[in-house]
């Protein structure tokens, strides 16, 4: 994206930051945060900004919390980073299997210890960003340990990573999937900046390779959900953002593999296909021949696809998204999850989980 936007642009983006350091922000440092249990809500009404009763609470949830605190620029945000570190290593480190638990219940018991890749790839993209911030040595000690983890443990000898396994690591609970090894990738991205670059490019290298064989579908160049040959495989547009933006982040990296060659034009046929002309608006899930498999349109796909915008440099489409994104999501007390087909709110509450996808987006878009 070029230094200088138009002015319309740069006002929108305003906005956008604004937004989510006014509302976003404060919202979940106060009414969004218990302090009695230390742990961010699962989740907000939309309409009231008030908790809505918890029944768990998610490690994977807590660590995109302190994602998102860990980079905000304030004092007071890098306080309640500290709270949120603390709470992450007293719930939800396994000291009995290693690893993580991936949730406890509303009184903070274990509720679920399975291992959980996706958890552990926002636990070593989380503390990383909290060790950048607070320079504790607690939170790089926790990261290397969880890359360890996963390396030791999730790893499978072809390369790939299964998605989830027993507390005690003994039975396999998911195979390998996309969305985990996708967020792994961006939490080995993270951790090369703190320790080892030249290991983890080659585990990154090797990662993507990985992807390319098993997830790549040919005739849309587009990473699928599940491995080829998979009953009912689908492909999420937004995925494909993400994974773009990934990829286009660390060229050095990258350079020459099969995905990132591929990755480029895979966004092509998913923005032909998954983005809804007029409103810009990102599906949530195509079949394979590109039919519309889910009309649903979720906020952090608008996210994604805004990101991959300023990455390719697309100015007016990327004024567009943005538009779409503050007229169309937000609103005064937070925002909307989720869109269905007309247009109208598919879901009521806010999750905890979501500011992670605005903050990515609002920091790579241009300064304006």
């Amino acid at each position: 994206m070029a230094a200088s936007v138009s002015v319309e642009l740069s006002s929108t983006i305003r906005a956008l930051r604004g937004h989510f350091n006014d509302v976003v922000l404060p919202l979940w440092s106060g009414r969004g945060y218990n302090e009695r249990m230390g742990l961010p809500y699962e989740s907000l009404a939309g309409d009231s900004g008030l908790p809505v009763a918890p029944q768990r609470y998610r490690a994977m949830a807590c660590a995109r919390q302190l994602y998102v605190y860990a980079i905000a620029p304030a004092p007071a945000h890098a306080r309640h980073a500290d709270r949120l570190f603390e709470a992450l290593l007293r719930y939800f480190r396994d000291d009995r299997h290693g690893g993580w638990r991936y949730s406890i219940d509303a009184d903070g018991r274990p509720l679920d210890d399975t291992q959980d890749l996706y958890t552990h790839a926002f636990v070593v993209f989380a503390c990383t960003a909290y060790f950048e911030r607070s320079r504790n040595t607690q939170a790089r000690q926790a990261l290397l340990q969880a890359v360890e983890t996963v390396e030791s443990r999730f790893r499978r000898p072809d390369g790939l990573y299964h998605a989830a396994m027993s507390a005690d690591w003994r039975q396999v609970s998911q195979g390998p999937a996309q969305n985990p090894v996708m967020h792994l990738t961006e939490a080995y991205l993270a951790a090369a900046r703190v320790a080892e670059p030249a290991w983890f490019a080659q585990l990154l290298r090797g990662m993507a390779q990985g992807v390319a064989d098993a997830f790549l579908h040919a005739p849309s160049q587009c990473i699928a959900e599940a491995p080829r040959g998979t009953p009912g495989n689908r492909i999420e547009p937004g995925h494909q953002f993400e994974w773009f933006v990934l990829l286009d982040s660390a060229p050095a990296v990258f350079s020459g593999l099969e995905l990132a060659l591929a990755v480029p034009r895979g966004c092509g046929w998913a923005r032909q296909h998954g983005v809804v002309d007029g409103t810009s608006g990102v599906r949530a899930a195509l079949d394979l021949d590109g039919q519309v498999r889910d009309a649903t349109e979720r906020i952090w796909a608008q996210a994604e696809y805004a990101r991959y915008l300023a990455a390719i440099g697309d100015e007016p489409a990327l004024a567009a998204q943005s538009v779409a994104l503050h007229t169309r999501f937000l609103h005064p007390g937070g925002w909307h999850e989720c869109l269905d087909a007309n247009g109208a709110l598919a879901r009521i509450d806010m999750p905890s989980t979501t500011p992670y996808h605005l903050a990515t987006c609002y920091a790579a878009l241009p300064a304006g």
